[in-house]
C-alpha cells in the first residue's frame, strides 16, 4: 500500500495494487479537503458510521482497523431476529489494556454499502459498550475499505466506481461526550 500526500493540496492518495486496479481500471481512492465539508474541525472522533446489515438499518457502526475480528452485539441479533443464525462458540477477545469477554458465537450476516452486499461474519458478544457493531479487519479488507478518521469518511471501490459512507459526526460526539461525562462522574465520585 502506498501513500502519497502534497501539502498544499492536502490531498492524499492511495493505491493497493493490481486487484484493485483491476476493479477501478485506473481510479484512485482519494482523500481531499471536500471530503472534509461540513465537518466540525478540529476533532478526534472516531470512525461511526450506519450500515445496513441483514435488512436492519444499524446505528453507531464504528470501523476499527486494530480489531482482528468483526463484533456485534447480542441485543442487535436479537433485534434482527436472527438468533436462529447464531452458532454458539465460545472464544475469548481480549482488549487493548488484556481485559477480555467471551462470546456467545458467531453469527454470518449480509451487510449492504453503498450497493455493495458482503457476508460477514460477526462475533456475537452481550455486554455494554457504545456501538452496536465494530466492522474490524475482517471486513475492512474483504471489500478494500480506505478509511480516513481525518475526513471522516470511507470509500472502497465497486463496479461501479468509488463508493463513499460519511460518518454520523453528531452520534461520535454524543457518544464521546457520554464517554467523558462517565469519566468525569467516575472521578468525581472516588474524591
Amino acid at each position: 500500500m502506498t501513500y502519497t500526500a502534497a501539502k498544499k493540496t492536502s490531498k492524499v492518495t492511495v493505491t493497493h495494487g493490481k486487484r484493485i486496479h483491476q476493479i477501478l481500471e485506473g481510479e484512485s481512492i482519494t482523500f481531499d479537503d471536500e471530503d472534509a465539508d461540513g465537518l466540525m474541525i478540529h476533532h478526534n472522533d472516531a470512525l461511526v458510521i450506519s450500515l445496513l446489515v441483514h435488512d436492519t438499518n444499524v446505528k453507531r457502526v464504528l470501523i476499527d482497523p486494530g480489531s482482528s475480528v468483526n463484533i456485534i452485539l447480542l441485543r442487535v441479533v436479537d433485534e434482527m431476529q436472527s438468533n436462529d443464525k447464531m452458532i454458539p462458540k465460545a472464544q475469548y477477545l481480549s482488549g487493548f489494556d488484556n481485559s477480555s469477554v467471551i462470546t456467545k458465537g458467531e453469527v454470518m450476516l449480509a451487510i449492504f454499502a453503498e450497493g455493495v452486499i458482503k457476508d460477514t461474519k460477526f462475533q456475537v458478544i452481550d455486554v455494554d459498550m457504545a456501538y452496536n457493531i465494530i466492522l474490524g479487519r475482517p471486513w475492512i479488507h474483504d471489500i478494500d475499505v480506505v478509511s480516513s478518521t481525518l475526513h471522516q469518511v470511507i470509500k472502497f471501490p465497486s463496479q461501479w466506481g468509488i463508493c463513499q459512507i460519511r460518518e454520523d459526526q453528531q452520534a461520535s460526539r454524543s457518544i464521546n461526550s457520554v464517554g467523558v461525562t462517565s469519566m468525569v462522574n467516575e472521578v468525581a465520585c472516588e474524591k
